[in-house]
């Protein structure tokens, strides 16, 4: 009996040991050294695994969730895991690199160029220099300029004529050191050419651009001629016996009678001063002569000048005299 009882107590001992066989051969952790297991895990994990990159979202997250935890235990399962998950890191996603728009990719394509043809060669129509004219169109224009110049007189190629020298007379107070004899005046021509000086000529031309013109403005077409009653002649004031030398007989003066508009229709002086429409630009085209000229005599000066304008640059006179 003795032995069945030492029999009976030993297999007991052995089942016992068989039911506690996997938790008995481990090591049990003591609770005073759970957080320094911790930390021994966590000084592992951060010496395995590389630096967390920006861009290594997945190591960051277990590292901070391992940090975070509170201390304790942790099981095998769980042991493993954050050591996979410290050594064997997900690889950080690649940005896709981005499109860089310059200038160029915004602009708009550009037409296709036309090619002109122009004095021999082809050029651009958009090209920031001006297109060449046509090579006869320029050498006309050069041809009519150079006939320009050589037609005028006094330096100012818009006064033509013909240069006149030196005007002798064998009266005492007569004669041009320098006459032209003037054939149109901007494009505009005289009737008859006048014999005066330069200073004349350029008063004259002054009087027609900012006086004239204007007055007649689109009236019957515009100016088509001026009407010259008298220029340089070796006479006396107002050809009266016993009077000085006119300005005339200096080539200094120049008499207007009338004009003739491109419609045909002529206005003068003597028949329609006083009228209501030519009589008005007659008188807008006298009053621009006052100070142009240094002496202006028109139909209210005398009995005279009743059929035409007188204008003169009398070297004698300080100021203008208008009447």
């Amino acid at each position: 009996m003795m032995r069945g009882l030492v029999i009976a107590l030993m297999m007991g001992a052995t089942a016992a040991s068989a039911f506690n066989l996997e938790t008995s051969l481990r090591p049990v952790a003591r609770p005073e050294t759970a957080g320094a297991e911790l930390v021994a895990t966590e000084a592992l994990a951060s010496s395995l695994r590389p630096k967390a990159r920006p861009n290594d979202d997945h190591a960051a997250m277990v590292l901070a969730a391992i940090q975070a935890s509170p201390p304790k235990k942790l099981t095998d399962e769980e042991r493993a895991a954050a050591l996979a998950a410290a050594t064997n890191p997900e690889p950080a996603k690649a940005e896709e690199p981005k499109a860089v728009v310059t200038v160029e990719d915004k602009a708009e394509p550009e037409a296709e160029p036309v090619l002109v043809a122009s004095a021999g060669a082809f050029i651009l129509p958009n090209a920031l220099r001006p297109q060449p004219r046509p090579k006869g169109i320029t050498q006309k224009a050069i041809l009519r300029r150079e006939q320009q110049i050589r037609g005028s007189v006094c330096g100012d190629p818009e006064i033509q004529g013909t240069d006149a020298g030196v005007i002798l007379a064998s009266t005492a107070g007569c004669g041009v050191e320098d006459a032209v004899k003037v054939k149109s005046i901007a494009g505009i021509p005289l009737s008859q050419v006048a014999t005066i000086d330069c200073a004349t000529a350029k008063a004259l031309k002054k009087w027609v651009v900012n006086g004239l013109v204007p007055a007649v403005g689109s009236t019957g077409g515009g100016l088509s001629k001026i009407d010259i009653m008298g220029s340089y002649t070796c006479r006396p004031r107002n050809n009266q016996a016993g009077q000085k030398i006119s300005e005339h007989g200096k080539g200094r003066a120049v008499d207007i009678g009338g004009i003739t508009l491109r419609d045909g229709t002529k206005i003068s002086v003597l028949k329609d001063w006083t009228k209501q429409k030519q009589g008005k630009i007659l008188k807008a085209a006298y009053s621009k002569a006052c100070g142009t000229f240094g002496t202006t005599l028109g139909p209210n000066a005398n009995r005279f000048h009743q059929d035409h304008f007188h204008f003169d640059t009398a070297r004698y006179r300080n100021g203008a005299y208008c009447k």
